[in-house]
């Protein structure tokens, strides 16, 4: 069988899509993705061919301006972060017609095509007009997004997905509701109890069986190039601190900072840069190890805790790892409905960025390495889905989807 797979973003949020994708390949299916520009190398790294789609993420990320973890001032996002999300989702619109063209020529002799929520609609319009089924890989409830961003994103987008139904020769209403015939929950249901100030996920979901299944994080667990030669520095002394802080660019003082807190508290620091540029940063400590990116399921259960900005993806490798979690907090997209899911489950404590100091980060690396954290943090591990289990269930229901009557 031949699937289409659809994500846009940053590694958080393909990295679920590529996990699928590598599975259904082991499979011997036929799978192609699109995938955002600069996640492209990525997604053929672990061997599934990927075609550019929509904007450059990484480019959009580098324009923004975070503030450091050092008392600066909010970006404009923090100011006035309707404006900014309004500007942002108009660029988003005026992509659906180069994104559209993708897509079809993507799906074209699928059996099945997998998108994420902020692409469905789209996704849908594509799969209605090759006359296949749609499925959808969400990575947190639908609920939150709906709640949060989604009536935003459907306004700024109405216009494009009436023009490419247009395009396409489609009637001029879609379906309003039920788009995809599969909704893969990819994240573990404790994950969103029913905290204060979020939706509840619906207790009949794990009742839904084929329609909303919860199968847990998907995730790829590849080894990077850093991971024997970290593993070998973490055995060399007591267990290192993680701190990683994903796609946002953080600038190079952080560094100083985390080597102080770390020092003061007699703790070594693993730092992973990810998307930032810390080629000029110099710790100056032996306590403090700086890579470019390492396996979290390798590396992970070998540390006493994990720091990280609220990413999905880390925080379920986190809990799976069993150690506690501090979140070092900006208010965008999923990120504090994961911090929330973090403090209520215990396993670790929440800091906006903004408000993050020398003194706080002591404060809070001082709560979390603590035999309560980690007591909770090792009984959570004890009920998340394991990774494999959960990449091959999602793969399962895409099969069983793609073989039933159209």
């Amino acid at each position: 069988m031949k699937f289409a797979l659809v994500g846009c973003g940053t590694r958080g949020d393909i990295e679920p899509f590529a996990a699928l994708g590598r599975e259904l390949l082991r499979r011997g299916h036929d799978v192609c993705m699109a995938v955002s520009p600069n996640m492209v190398g990525f997604a053929e790294a672990v061997g599934v061919g990927s075609v550019p789609y929509g904007p450059d993420t990484r480019r959009i990320l580098a324009q923004i301006d975070f503030p450091g973890m050092v008392g600066m001032d909010f970006s404009d996002f923090a100011q006035n972060p309707f404006s900014v999300l309004t500007r942002g989702l108009e660029r988003v619109a005026h992509t659906w017609e180069e994104k559209g063209a993708t897509l079809t020529a993507l799906a074209s002799g699928a059996d099945l095509l997998v998108a994420g929520i902020a692409e469905q609609g789209l996704a849908a319009n594509v799969a209605e007009y090759h006359g296949i089924p749609l499925a959808t890989l969400l990575i947190y409830p639908a609920e939150l997004w709906h709640s949060q961003l989604g009536w935003l994103y459907s306004l700024a987008t109405k216009e494009a997905v009436a023009a490419q139904r247009r395009a396409l020769g489609l009637p001029e209403s879609g379906p309003l509701t039920e788009l995809a015939s599969l909704e893969i929950q990819a994240y573990d249901k404790l994950c969103f109890p029913a905290v204060p100030g979020f939706p509840a996920v619906p207790a009949e979901w794990s009742e839904q069986g084929v329609r909303r299944p919860l199968v847990g994080a998907l995730t790829l667990e590849s080894p990077t190039d850093a991971d024997d030669e970290v593993l070998s520095w973490i055995a060399e002394g007591s267990p290192p601190i993680y701190f990683g802080f994903g796609s946002l660019p953080v600038p190079a003082e952080t560094i100083a900072m985390i080597g102080a807190a770390c020092s003061q508290l007699g703790e070594r620091a693993l730092v992973c840069a990810g998307w930032s540029d810390f080629t000029h940063a110099n710790p100056h400590a032996d306590h403090v190890k700086i890579v470019g990116a390492v396996n979290h399921a390798a590396v992970f259960p070998a540390c006493g805790a994990v720091v990280h900005h609220g990413g999905g993806g880390t925080t379920a490798a986190a809990m799976r790892a069993g150690i506690p979690t501090l979140i070092i907090l900006h208010e965008l997209a999923d990120w504090p409905w994961w911090a929330a899911a973090v403090a209520h489950l215990g396993v670790g404590c929440v800091r906006l960025f903004s408000e993050t100091t020398q003194e706080s980060l002591i404060a809070d690396l001082r709560a979390i390495l603590t035999p309560h954290f980690a007591a909770k943090a090792r009984e959570v591990a004890a009920q998340m889905t394991k990774p494999a289990e959960s990449v091959a269930r999602a793969a399962d229901l895409v099969e069983e989807t793609a073989k039933e009557p159209r």
